[in-house]
């Protein structure tokens, strides 16, 4: 597809649909988690039983050449990354994780993460396959770990990964134990390495998964559906990564099937011929004549099915929910989807929440999506980052517009290859409309940074050819040579008085604002007081750099070639507390806090962008004890033309609206009733007032939604307001409130105070917590196992006590269970094959590596006539629960005639020369303890080793 300067045009991403057919219902408040078994592919959570250390644990230090020669070989990792370390005193908890939230706040800490400190930190689970695995193709997932992440399997290094944003696969067929031996994921993360300018959390803080599949399987992320309208009707290319993991050939078909909400089916099948250990890119094209199409009034969504058919079976298959569009962006007049003029109405959206940081769950992005839609938005930048496939998932069911943005700027290697798998992992959502390369970058003026550009158009546009390519820039867009010269969309991040001459002299080139506005405020604050850190809620303070947002809105609207705009931001976010440094510890950026609860900038941007229905809204609130009779600056909040106000049943007002600034006007404070009656053209079209609250006399719980799955994963943010006696919610509370739960936990309370030093988190086991109510609210966060109902109260001293209960819907995440790791005893000598009892004293000489071997369990041997005893050897000691208690010594499988002794004492002869299970005791006490097994062949080839696990425990 040619990409034109004065028309780019992306056509729709993977979609699927028929003439007259319907599409997959718009997602309800918080939408199911997905199929999660499909023709024998399994994907399978492994989010609960992390143990999890905080701090670093050091290698031991290599000194001996024994150390150093067992360090560089596969399976030998030492300390806490080593398959048998002691971790049973670690604290055990479930990802997302995000151990940064936990830290107090100092201000001797990085500003930008929020005056907490996040260093290192380690995670270990032990898991179990089952025999039946051993032929499937085993993959490990982590959707994102920050920030630099070292990962081992079975005390061997399997992956690193340096960056906090990007999600990684291991191929765990290398490094898998099956059966009776246990698996041991070790993973060490440095969030001492940032790669932002924001607050980025810590640790394994999105999903962890691991998918079973078949041998001849579809490649993760290998499905590209990429529907093109060409001549008034629909073709729809389907490419799939077929991948054969087996040692032979084999002979596929590729399914392909759309299927509607009444059923009606188009289906395609392709042969596929796999090479032994190969990937074949397969190909079908499916057409259909007029689809319902996705568009963010109308999301409407379809699915497609991937499957891999052989010997009359499906293998494996992959259901893919897309949607139709069409989309372009105009040098002249601005961005189009489904050949309609749509202006972009957009924030810019960091990933972190209260009550959880980073580690936002599913149905909380889901929840910030729809607080964005009732404020007017259409579109979000995902900034700084590849967001959580969540984000992307909720997008395309609620129909907001996504610039999906890479974190950096860079040539290298690494960097192309994160890329690649930003690309792969979200190029079928129809949410996605543009690919952001990087943000800011001061290489932008440079022939280094054009150079680097030019690499990441290319690994976008070999993955995906349907969508623009943008940046958000600058300052220097006149510079030769600019990266801008290599977009599709130019990005301008501020500048908005060079809107015109940018237009002027480059009038081929479609423009997008990526960034504006830079409002702060503090939600409830009448006005600024920069001593105590709080800046007045009515859009009256900006950045430098930046507008007021009704001022970057007109620089927008009123510019028919401007696509659009993304203000900063749509909520507050930790770190960045400009314009102030400590104590503030979070954004004011935000048309909504951190929490979600709406400054004016929520109903002012409502009112910019709202066309087809009337908005009114007065700021602030009308309870001000103690300024009675002192001037009170009122900012109303309106699409109207005009607006009448009345203090008390009197006229105090009749204001002419500006669109972009609204109207304002001061008034003397009287308690009571202060009310806006908005009119169009001479109309009233809508009424606002305000009241003068009495004393709060008993607290309030308002959750969002009023069901809850008990599937663990499920969180429902309510709100904790306090009430006066007639019922009204008290703007100027600020009680401490004491929470607990009965039937669920608590993941998580915040308030929205960007100076608030409280903890986000809740007491010990999540059944209670505590927040003081800022500025009349705060937010708590739940999320359930249980049965029946959940219910939450809450207290605060000289407040009537209240509860809440949400029904449970029934609900699970098919996962792996955790197993209690046992020590593994893996590291074995073998003496050479000898024709009478070799000693048990017997000294390996030191820097002997070769006169015995080196084994694990896992294997049997024959043995034969140059030699009838055989004597293993392993040196252990016990974990501190085995050497407080005791336990025992486990062989899973052992073959072969033996006697054993421990520390030099027989303790165990096995006559039977078959496979078996042998237990021996193990009494409590210190160690080191030393193991041996003399087995005896009887000079003949009888089978003996240790074909399975050896564990103490």
């Amino acid at each position: 597809m040619s990409v034109t300067r004065r028309e780019v045009i992306a056509g729709s991403t993977a979609a699927v649909g028929l003439s007259a057919c319907g599409g997959l219902p718009p997602a309800m408040a918080a939408a199911p988690p997905p199929a999660i078994v499909l023709s024998g592919r399994e994907t399978l959570s492994l989010n609960d039983g992390w143990r999890f250390h905080e701090g670093d644990i050091a290698f031991p230090p290599i000194r001996d050449h024994e150390a150093a020669y067992a360090n560089g070989k596969a399976g030998n990792a030492t300390g806490a990354a080593a398959a048998d370390h002691d971790d049973s005193d670690w604290a055990v908890v479930t990802v997302p994780h995000d151990w940064a939230l936990g830290q107090p706040v100092d201000p001797a800490m990085n500003i930008d993460q929020g005056f907490r400190r996040r260093g290192i930190g380690w995670y270990r689970r032990t898991f179990a396959l089952d025999e039946a695995d051993r032929d499937r193709h085993l993959e490990l997932r982590f959707d994102g770990i920050a920030t630099h992440a070292t990962v081992w399997i079975n005390g061997t290094l399997a992956r690193r990964n340096f960056s906090g944003f990007t999600g990684f696969t291991i191929d765990l067929g290398a490094f898998a134990a099956f059966g009776d031996d246990l698996n041991t994921i070790a993973v060490r993360v440095d969030a001492d390495a940032t790669e932002g300018w924001w607050y980025e959390g810590a640790g394994l803080y999105r999903h962890c998964w691991l998918t079973k599949r078949d041998a001849v399987h579809i490649a993760t992320d290998g499905v590209h559906c990429d529907p093109r309208y060409d001549g008034g009707a629909w073709r729809v290319p389907v490419a799939a990564a077929i991948v054969n993991t087996r040692a032979t050939a084999a002979q596929v078909v590729l399914e392909t099937v759309l299927t509607d909400l009444a059923g009606r089916r188009i289906a395609a099948a392709t042969p596929v011929a796999l090479p032994a250990g190969g990937t074949v890119v397969a190909h079908a094209t499916l057409s259909c004549a007029d689809p319902a199409r996705w568009s963010p009034d109308a999301p409407v969504l379809h699915r497609l099915t991937t499957r891999i058919v052989a010997d009359g079976r499906s293998i494996d298959a992959v259901e893919t929910p897309i949607g139709f569009r069409t989309l372009r962006f105009d040098a002249r007049d601005g961005f189009f989807l489904n050949d309609r003029p749509l202006k972009i109405r957009g924030v810019c959206v960091h990933q972190d929440h209260a009550g959880v940081g980073v580690a936002v769950p599913d149905s909380l992005w889901d929840y910030r999506l729809r607080r964005l839609q009732a404020m007017g938005a259409n579109a979000i930048r995902c900034a700084h980052n590849p967001p959580a496939a969540a984000l992307l998932d909720a997008a395309d069911r609620l129909g907001m517009l996504v610039m999906d943005e890479h974190r950096e700027l860079s040539g290298a290697d690494d960097t192309l290859d994160r890329l690649g798998w930003l690309v792969r992992r979200d190029r079928n959502h129809p949410s996605v409309i543009l690919w952001s390369l990087c943000n800011e970058e001061s290489l932008q003026s440079s022939a280094t940074g054009v150079a680097m550009i030019r690499r990441m158009k290319a690994v976008v546009r070999a993955l995906d050819d349907s969508r623009p390519i943008t940046a958000a820039l600058n300052g220097a867009m006149f510079a030769q040579p600019n990266i801008a010269d290599e977009l599709d969309v130019v990005g301008f991040n501020y500048g908005t008085d060079q809107y015109d001459r940018y237009h002027a002299t480059f009038p081929d080139r479609p423009l997008l604002s990526s960034e504006d506005t830079s409002a702060y405020m503090t939600r409830g604050v009448l006005r600024t007081d920069r001593a105590a850190h709080v800046l007045a809620d009515d859009d009256s303070e900006h950045a430098a750099w930046g507008r007021s947002h009704g001022e970057a809105w007109r620089s927008i609207a009123t510019r028919p070639f401007m696509a659009g705009g993304f203000a900063w931001t749509g909520f507050d976010y930790r770190g960045e507390p400009t314009p102030f440094e400590w104590p503030s510890t979070g954004a004011s950026f935000g048309a909504m806090d951190l929490c979600g609860f709406a400054k004016s900038a929520f109903h002012i941007r409502r009112a910019l962008w709202t066309d087809d229905a009337p908005v009114l809204e007065l700021s602030p609130h009308w309870t001000w004890p103690g300024r009675e009779g002192m001037p009170i600056p009122i900012l109303v909040i309106t699409n109207a033309d005009r607006v009448v106000l009345r203090l008390n049943g009197q006229i105090v007002g009749d204001l002419t609206v500006d669109r972009f600034t609204m109207a304002r006007t001061t008034l003397a404070y009287a308690p009571g009733r202060l009310e806006a009656i908005a009119y169009r053209r001479g109309r009233p079209v809508a009424h606002r007032r305000v009241e003068t609250t009495g004393r709060a006399v008993a607290l309030h719980l308002t959750p969002d939604r009023p069901a809850i799955r008990a599937d663990g994963r499920d969180t429902v943010p309510i709100t904790l307001e306090a009430l006066d006696a007639r019922g009204r919610p008290c703007p100027d509370a600020q009680h401490l409130v004491r929470l607990s739960i009965d039937g669920g936990t608590i993941a998580g309370v915040g308030n929205g105070d960007p100076n608030s030093h409280e903890s986000d988190l809740p007491a010990p086991g999540g059944h209670s917590a505590a927040r003081h109510l800022f500025n009349g609210l705060a937010q708590v966060l739940v999320q359930t196992r249980g049965r029946g109902r959940m219910t939450i109260t809450a207290q605060a001293d000289g407040l009537a006590p209240t509860s809440l209960s949400l029904n449970l819907i029934p609900g699970t995440m098919p996962s792996v269970a955790p197993r209690d790791g046992r020590q593994s005893l893996t590291e074995w000598r073998q003496a050479p094959p000898s024709p009478t009892p070799p000693p048990l004293d017997r000294v390996i000489a030191e820097g002997d590596m070769n006169s015995w071997a080196w084994i694990k369990p896992g294997a049997v041997e024959t043995g034969g006539a140059d030699g009838r005893y055989i004597l293993f050897r392993t040196e252990f000691t016990p974990r501190r629960r085995t050497m407080a208690a005791g336990g025992t010594i486990v062989f899973a499988r052992i073959v072969g005639a033996a006697r054993l002794w421990l520390d030099g004492q027989p303790v165990r002869d096995k006559t039977d020369p078959g496979p078996g299970r042998l237990v021996l005791p193990l009494r409590a006490g210190p160690g080191p303890h030393i193991l041996q097994i003399l087995f005896d062949t009887g000079g003949r080839p009888t089978p003996f080793g240790l074909p399975g696990s050896v564990t103490v425990g």
